[in-house]
């Protein structure tokens, strides 16, 4: 039998504004002109009435709605594709308020064709970790790609590389004038999150130049305040700009970022799971829930593609008490009005881009069929129309630059002479969360070299620089990854600056996992006793396959099989060893520049 074929890809439908069509949507609306599709019999999810009406039946027109009511029998002409929805529901296409593509391991094309199955039509993302290694050259490159999807990809420009300056060192800068620049680019949609919070609490002249250039624009400007203290620094932060929030981990964060006027973003990632305790302050408080988001922040490739995107997170917010047409709103209607879109997506109504999916169980959010601009892109969970592949320039690629062959001295940690045994820092993995914990531990000392304590899962971590090849390695201590066995894990994706990141039990292994990222040009390999069990090849600033989003989901599960087989039982694992540079996010991390307590914003020794 021959196998199903998915159609060609169509070329990507450019959009026409509401006002240059609308003579068209009257026309089809009243009857004068057929419509290009007829959905017929469906029950409407209405977000902006908060009903779901039976009997509906909506007609398009150059990629918009024209007609949703009761019959629209008199849109269907000659050319008219009619499709019935059978008393199923039709839901708004889902969207993403936060996310970074590069967390997905691909390109904004490789997101995109994962992610359209799972009904997500609008994607809010942020490249703020390509502009750690390209700049605003990386920038652009991703927001031409967007521009060019069948979808909704709006960009923010990153607005804090580095995120902490003087704390580490990225492989490029964003200014203030880049932002100014970038707020002119056609699919710029605002300010990416703005993590830097003590520049802004402080008045930072790099912070205050890049938000005001995009309130000067009109733009909506991210938010990310990862401090637990909602005291003066918090309202501090609010003051200075940013509209949004996705770093609250407690319903009292989320209470209090509502109370000031912002959006709070609640987060499902694949190792971050910060809806549950939030979303109680809708549940429990009682609070208004159009002043909620729903995100994902970042999902790898094997999250995508095997448990869904912004499906995902809404089923998991309606399993924590939520009524389905709320959560609908919150990845939908809510998230358009954020970004002053709500006219363009996020509803089924008149003049909107026709995105919809056609759903059998609401509560379940089964997903049967996913339309983009009136065409339909997915049916039962697979996609129906292909996306072409996008190539990247070869300048942005060969991004890993060590300075030299590693070696297993590279990663020795001396102890202070005469010392017999050391206390010192270690970074604390806290699962399913993004922030660590600052712990302390007792370690032995041989031969002047500090030992890890493998049964206390004490294992070593280190920082390669790759950007500029000096060759320097900074090490130090975590725990939480449980790995039994000799081996170790490195990668090119290590927020928020992207050197190398390396943990391991043995010293060698290091060495040799992080040579093999600078051969292939980065990505994240395991190694176990000189063996390369797993590698994921990301080319692209370090970041990014150049592959098929499906070949990087099956790489990755053979990834996270190998930790798995080293000892680790930590849920996606990876995504907590890709953070552990993430120098503006509590408690302490590591960079290039040392160990970083980031409850004080600055270096400490390692040793106590």
């Amino acid at each position: 039998m021959a196998k199903a074929r998915k159609a060609a890809a169509p070329k990507a439908r450019k959009m026409r504004a509401w006002h240059e069509v609308a003579p068209l949507l009257v026309d089809v609306a009243t009857g004068r002109r057929p419509a290009d599709l007829v959905v017929r019999n469906g029950r409407w999810v209405n977000v902006h009435s908060g009903e779901i009406i039976p009997a509906t039946d909506l007609a398009i027109c150059e990629g918009r709605f024209a007609y949703c009511g009761p019959d629209a029998s008199h849109a269907i002409g000659k050319g008219t594709k009619v499709v019935d929805a059978a008393g199923r529901y039709l839901v708004p296409g889902l969207c993403d308020g936060h996310m970074h593509v590069e967390s997905g391991m691909v390109t904004v094309t490789e997101f995109c064709r994962a992610v359209i199955p799972h009904g997500t039509t609008s994607m809010f993302i942020d490249p703020h970790e390509i502009a750690n290694v390209l700049g605003l050259e990386g920038v652009r490159l991703m927001h031409d790609e967007a521009a060019a999807m069948p979808v909704n990809v709006f960009v923010q420009m990153p607005s804090c590389v580095p995120s902490a300056p003087g704390l580490e060192q990225a492989g490029a800068e964003i200014t203030p004038k880049d932002v100014a620049e970038a707020m002119t680019w056609p699919n710029i949609i605002g300010l990416g999150e703005v993590m830097n919070f003590p520049g802004v609490v402080a008045n930072d002249p790099t912070m205050v130049g890049g938000v005001a250039a995009t309130m000067r624009a009109g733009k909506t400007v991210g938010g990310h305040y990862a401090s637990p203290d909602l005291g003066l620094p918090f309202h501090g932060y609010v003051a200075g700009g940013p509209a949004d929030d996705h770093e609250g981990t407690r319903a009292a964060d989320a209470i209090a970022r509502v109370r000031q006027g912002m959006r709070a973003m609640l987060r499902l990632g694949s190792a971050w799971y910060d809806v549950a305790t939030q979303i109680k302050a809708v549940t429990e408080s009682g609070l208004d829930p159009r002043n909620f988001i729903l995100c994902t922040d970042d999902s790898h490739s094997g999250t995508l593609v095997n448990e869904g995107h912004m499906d995902r997170v809404v089923r998991h917010a309606i399993a924590q008490g939520l009524k389905p047409i709320t959560a609908i709103q919150m990845a939908t209607i809510n998230t358009a009005q954020h970004f002053g879109l709500e006219r363009e997506l996020g509803s089924i109504t008149p003049g909107r881009r026709a995105d919809f999916l056609i759903v059998s169980d609401l509560p379940a959010l089964r997903i049967d069929e996913v339309y983009a601009r009136g065409v339909r892109y997915a049916r039962d969970g697979k996609l129906s129309t292909e996306i072409a592949a996008y190539a990247y320039p070869a300048k942005a690629k060969k991004t890993v630059k060590l300075g030299k062959t590693l070696a297993a001295g590279d990663f020795d940690i001396k102890a202070p002479k005469g010392a017999n045994e050391v206390r010192v820092r270690v970074i604390g993995v806290v699962e399913n969360q993004a922030p660590t914990r600052a712990l302390e531990a007792d370690l032995s000392v041989r031969d002047g070299l500090v030992e890890m304590d493998r049964r206390n899962d004490v294992c070593q971590i280190a920082l390669v620089e790759r950007h500029r090849g000096t060759g320097a390695v900074t090490n130090g201590f975590v725990s939480g990854f449980g790995y039994l066995k000799d081996c170790a894990m490195a990668s090119t994706v290590a927020h928020d600056s992207h050197h190398i990141i390396v943990v391991g039990t043995n010293k060698k292994d290091m060495a040799i996992a992080a040579n093999i990222l600078g051969k292939v040009g980065g990505g994240v390999v395991m190694v176990s006793k000189g063996k390369q069990l797993a590698l994921v090849e990301m080319p692209i600033a370090g970041l990014m396959s150049d592959e098929r989003a499906e070949v990087v989901a099956r790489k990755a599960a053979e990834l996270t099989d190998a930790m798995r087989k080293m000892g680790c039982t930590l849920n996606n694992a990876y995504m907590q060893h890709s953070l552990l540079a993430l120098v503006v996010i509590p408690e302490l991390r590591i960079s290039d520049a040392g160990i970083i307590d980031v409850t004080k914003f600055e270096k400490v020794d390692l040793f106590l």
